[in-house]
């Protein structure tokens, strides 16, 4: 029988042989491409609002030490505190449109991508008439929902946002339905069920301008716990699923791979995105994070990819609690205003190496169950195959890899704990020859990226199957000639109509 393979490229060993020892086998299986990791840009822990750029130099760009690429904003509803700004086109209140627009601007300058999602539109649109989700004493408890007269005025109100921030020279990449349309709340808020979110998408949708504003994106609606009552609502109605290209949510109360992995099943079928567009691990604590807690933000990141995900942004940039220092004494020493925090470099593995890149499936997406002693995923970019490894248990341990390709070299990046010197440490992974099995170090309680080079000059080619191919139609020689009995290296002719090269080892 025919062994037919296909030209490819090939992955490899390292000569480092330990006792201990895990295997992880990884296919050329493609599953989503990762888009980017981000943060917000939000007023609270980032003031002073719109004047302090310095979390997003910190942090964006792919010439940063954290490589993030997607910068959330608040289309806010010029309400400021519990006060209606009696007219919501006065862009210049202090909680408003232009508070994003300085550290946006720097974003796209550094080729990322910038979103806004509305706390609430503007009060005189809502049953409570006010911005406030109305889960307040002084509104009598009033729920704030869009009021059935007013849906025809939201994505209008939606293009005065692109329009004011283009004309301040940010052409905004795509905006959402809401934040958090399930969560009744004190501050900015507003309501929505899956089904008014499906009568607002469906028939008013058309209006976002998409031809002033070529390629922006409509996002759905935000759920606190990625509900995926909200987005299989909207992709399950052919006239909706058109206008929405991201599906997005949070993880409050809900991990990664429950509701958002349940929610990308139906996404993926119809190609569109999902984003997990805002959560903090470890919110409001009393202190910086210690390493046990950074590893844990670790897994949600890798949960994040093994359910789907294509895009992760987390909740403030700046923060004790996540990327970039506020200065405040009560979380010191370690939290200097405007310095990175060992949160961001775990980020970094993530946000430096994985962006761009096509996830792989593997044998061993984790070991048991939610936050599991150690963790992988595994990606294709280039010519890269890239591992990501995440232990938090206290014994070091060999990783064996068997991937789909040989690779030739490769390079460890490695953080072990929350001190400078053990984050991001760089080292060379030897291979002595082109191989398709490696074994490299996994040191106990770390985050690890493997990146190995895939060997594009040796036998480079992957095994397809021991069958024939029933829709072959012809075999020529590589000058063009027909070939009656094909043997070597050969072009394929499909009875689709396209070629390939193979090769057929009798």
């Amino acid at each position: 029988m025919k062994k037919i393979f296909t030209f490819l490229i090939a992955l490899a060993t390292t000569s480092a042989i330990h006792a201990a020892s895990i295997e992880l086998t990884i296919s050329n299986t493609r599953c989503q491409k990762v888009t980017g990791f981000g943060a917000a840009c939000c007023d609270g822990a980032m003031c002073p609002f719109g004047t302090d750029t310095n979390p997003v130099r910190l942090l964006y760009g792919p010439t940063s030490q954290i490589g993030l690429n997607i910068m959330r904003m608040e289309i806010s509803p010029n309400f400021v505190g519990d006060v209606i700004v009696p007219e919501w086109g006065n862009y210049d209140t202090p909680y408003d449109w232009k508070g994003s627009l300085p550290s946006a601007k720097i974003v796209k300058q550094r080729g990322g991508i910038v979103f806004g999602t509305p706390w609430s539109p503007p009060g005189d649109y809502k049953t409570n008439g006010t911005a406030q989700g109305g889960n307040a004493d002084d509104q009598g408890k009033q729920r704030g929902a869009l009021r059935d007269d007013c849906y025809d005025k939201f994505f209008p109100w939606l293009n005065t946002f692109l329009a004011y921030m283009k004309k301040n020279g940010v052409n905004v990449d795509a905006v959402s339905i809401q934040n958090e349309p399930d969560w009744w709340v004190n501050y900015s808020g507003c309501l929505y069920t899956p089904q008014q979110q499906l009568n607002l998408v469906k028939n008013y949708a058309h209006m976002l301008d998409r031809e002033t504003y070529p390629g922006v994106r409509l996002i759905s609606a935000e759920p606190l716990g990625f509900d995926p009552n909200y987005s299989n609502t909207l992709l399950n109605d052919p006239v909706a699923r058109e206008q929405i290209d991201i599906i997005a949510g949070h993880l409050y109360g809900h991990p990664p791979l429950g509701n958002l992995k349940s929610s990308a099943v139906l996404a993926a079928k119809y190609g569109k995105e999902v984003w997990m567009t805002e959560h903090s691990v470890t919110d409001n604590i009393d202190h910086l994070p210690n390493w046990h807690e950074n590893l844990i933000f670790a897994e949600e990141l890798n949960e994040c990819m093994l359910a789907g995900c294509t895009g992760y942004i987390y909740w403030y940039m700046r923060a004790h609690w996540a990327f970039v220092g506020t200065g405040e004494a009560k979380y010191n020493p370690g939290n200097t205003k405007n310095k990175l925090l060992p949160r961001a470099f775990v980020m970094s593995h993530f946000s430096k190496n994985v962006t761009g890149s096509t996830r792989l499936a593997t044998s061993k997406d984790k070991t048991s169950g939610e936050g599991a002693a150690a963790e992988y995923s595994a990606y294709i970019k280039g010519d890269s195959i890239i591992v990501m490894a995440i232990d938090t248990t206290k014994n070091s341990v060999d990783l064996k890899l068997k991937l789909p390709y040989k690779v030739k070299s490769g390079k460890h990046i490695l953080s072990t704990g929350n001190e400078t010197a053990n984050l991001c440490q760089e080292a060379a992974i030897t291979i002595d020859e082109p191989t398709k099995e490696v074994i490299v170090r996994m040191p106990a309680r770390s985050v690890n990226t493997y990146i190995l080079t895939i060997d594009q000059a040796s036998t480079a080619i992957e095994e397809l199957t021991q069958t024939e191919d029933t829709t072959v139609k012809a075999y020529y020689d590589l000058q063009g000639r027909r070939l009656n009995t094909p043997r070597g290296m050969c072009i394929e002719k499909r009875s689709d109509g396209t070629s390939r090269k193979v090769y057929i080892d009798e």
